[in-house]
């Protein structure tokens, strides 16, 4: 064998070895570093299970339901994983974690009680990262409807109480742009009603939860009050913050 045949050799061996060399392992994205969103909804009334998720963290993010959801009352976590009961139906979030790096600002809890029905402003400095944590009222604290946050601070209203957390802090990489809220606003007596949406006029239908349709500039729009519904329109809406 020639000296030149044997270069060639050595080379086509080295070069087949490097292409069925294990390459390295990346890892897969996950939005949120492994949040979840999960709907559960006792729709009859009854307990309903949605899923077992093992010992993650698991919080209410939004009621969508009239009847509240009240953790251990109308909803929690047991063996059977996470349950609803007695009408309760809301989005949870399970799990979460953050990327590496130092750890974040540690959040403020605050409970804000509208204990006479009206309007109540609670002091959150210029925070405006507010998570309901809690609800510990009866009546339903749902973000945008019986809660919120203008320029006042964080606001509870028609007898909403709840545990809200605040001053959440990040630092990784560039600001995320402002976040869309989701906003359920309904007609429930078949008039117009007005939901607060603060300044805001950047609004979107998400989910029309009504039989009755919800049709931009006839049954559901924007004016100067705020988001508007009527004829019986009810849905979710985005709004950008």
């Amino acid at each position: 064998m020639t000296r030149i045949t044997k270069l060639l050799l050595i080379a086509s061996l080295a070069f087949l070895a490097v292409s069925i060399a294990p390459s390295p392992a990346h890892a897969a994205f996950q939005p949120g570093y492994g949040q979840q969103t999960v709907n559960c909804s006792s729709n009859n009334g009854r307990k309903n299970y949605c899923g077992q998720f093992g010992n993650r963290d698991i919080r209410l993010a939004r009621q969508i339901s009239g009847t509240p959801c009240v953790e251990g009352n109308t909803w929690g976590v047991d063996q059977g994983g996470l349950w609803t009961d007695k009408g309760c139906r809301a989005d949870f979030i399970v799990g979460g974690g953050r990327p590496p790096g130092p750890p974040p600002p540690q959040a403020q809890t605050i409970n804000c009680s509208s204990n006479d029905g009206r309007r109540n402003w609670c002091a959150i400095g210029n925070s405006r990262d507010v998570q309901l944590v809690r609800q510990i009222s009866g009546s339903p604290c749902v973000r945008g409807d019986t809660w919120g946050i203008d320029n006042r601070g964080l606001w509870v209203d028609r007898g909403c109480r709840a545990d809200f957390a605040f001053g959440r802090g990040g630092g990784y990489g560039p600001p995320p742009p402002p976040p869309m809220q989701i906003v359920t606003c309904s007609s429930n007596d078949m008039r117009r009603n007005w939901c607060d949406i603060g300044n805001r006029r950047d609004v979107r239908l998400s989910r029309q939860i009504s039989g009755s349709p919800c049709i931009q500039g006839n049954t559901w729009g924007v004016d100067q009050r705020g988001l508007w519904v009527d004829r019986g329109c009810r849905a979710d809406f985005s709004v950008r913050y």
